[in-house]
């Protein structure tokens, strides 16, 4: 009777390790549902910046509003009898 008491305990505590602190314990499925999240919260970030690129794309093939917007930006490009002005702030002498 002690032996198959014994067995039982050993099973149980084999069994309870395996729970808390083995392949597949609960600290583990918390921590790999803990990376779900934070991954699936990663995607989202990324397939709203898709979105955004797409559309700048489209922007770019379909419209001279944003490739003139992207020159004059980008490349300080002016248009044919516009006047350039530029506008340089004085340095500010550091107080000693």
């Amino acid at each position: 009777m002690r032996a198959v008491i014994g067995i039982l305990f050993a099973l149980l505590v084999l069994l309870q390790y395996r729970l808390w602190v083995g392949e597949g314990s609960l600290a583990e499925v918390h921590n790999l549902k803990e990376e779900i999240v934070t991954q699936q919260q990663e995607l989202e970030q990324l397939r709203q910046r898709n979105r955004a690129l797409a559309a700048e794309v489209q922007d770019l093939k379909h419209g001279l509003d944003a490739i003139e917007e992207r020159a004059r930006s980008e490349l300080g490009m002016i248009r044919k009898g516009e006047t350039f002005y530029q506008i340089i702030e004085p340095e500010k002498k550091p107080k000693e």
